[in-house]
């Protein structure tokens, strides 16, 4: 399977093992780093990534310094503006073999909930390791804009997942063992898996998203019909996660609500 790269949050990022092994994979990776993450440095030097992006010069949006504009667009139409820059941190920078890249909405500030202190090993375009110019990385540069980009797709996709996920029976593993809810988390991957499938088999025939099941249609572990939910109270795509919430607690099945849960996490995905 092609893809650009991992991305990951700090809970990952800040393991230099987990980024080793992508590394050695040969994968391309974005993967957030704690603003306090301790960096052996000498005493005038930056010793954190919040040290590091506190030296970027920066005196106004008129007069950005080190920063760089940077529009984020999202699928539902609105946009943000964020700004971005290379910093250098120990062993980290813009022409090294990992680079530090801090994106924020505000960079007089840098505050906690709307700043990203990013490590990447995919290269600056022109720098040293840009493969156009005979550098030695194996994979293509990716500039700022693109950095944020990236890593903005992991919020679209952890809280979108475990909305999904929620829908499909994760939220009622209850109290149990350790390998029952394993195999409780197994069954809700393989009904998003099958929400996916149903969601891009739909997209690419063209064809219209199933209806709500019929009344004949039989509940696993009951013994007779249900009846469905019925047309009028279904609400449009994008408003809620599925036309109608679970009738009870039960095995996670996708049903008629895969391509309905499938389209709102996509309609809400960033873009750039």
């Amino acid at each position: 399977m092609d893809f650009r790269a991992v991305v990951a949050d700090c809970a990952y990022g800040d393991l230099d093992d987990f980024r080793g092994e992508l590394r050695q994979a040969g994968t391309g990776w974005v993967v957030a780093v704690r603003p306090k993450r301790g960096t052996w440095a000498y005493g005038p030097d930056a010793h954190t990534p919040r040290d590091a992006a506190a030296r970027l010069r920066w005196s106004g949006p008129e007069k950005p310094g080190d920063w760089q504009p940077v529009q984020r667009r999202f699928r539902d139409g609105h946009t943000e503006m964020w700004w971005a820059a290379e910093a250098s941190l120990g062993f980290w920078g813009p022409d090294r073999l990992t680079r530090l890249v801090v994106a924020t909405t505000d960079p007089a500030t840098l505050r906690d909930k709307a700043t990203w202190y990013l490590a990447t090993n995919l290269p600056r375009p022109g720098g040293p390791h840009d493969p156009a110019g005979g550098g030695d990385s194996p994979h293509p540069p990716a500039g700022l804009p693109e950095i944020v980009r990236l890593y903005g797709l992991r919020h679209w996709v952890e809280q979108g997942y475990k909305q999904i996920k929620d829908e499909l029976g994760w939220a009622d593993f209850q109290v149990r063992s350790d390998i029952a809810i394993r195999r409780h988390q197994s069954l809700v991957h393989c009904a998003f898996s099958f929400c996916w499938t149903t969601w891009i088999s739909d997209s690419t025939s063209g064809s219209a998203p199933p209806g709500p099941a019929s009344d004949t249609e039989l509940e696993r572990g009951r013994p007779g019909p249900i009846p469905s939910i019925p047309l009028s109270l279904t609400r449009p795509i994008g408003t809620q996660l599925a036309p109608h919430a679970a009738r009870r607690p039960q095995l996670a099945d996708p049903g008629h609500r895969a391509v309905t849960l499938v389209e709102s996490l996509v309609h809400r995905a960033p873009t750039t």
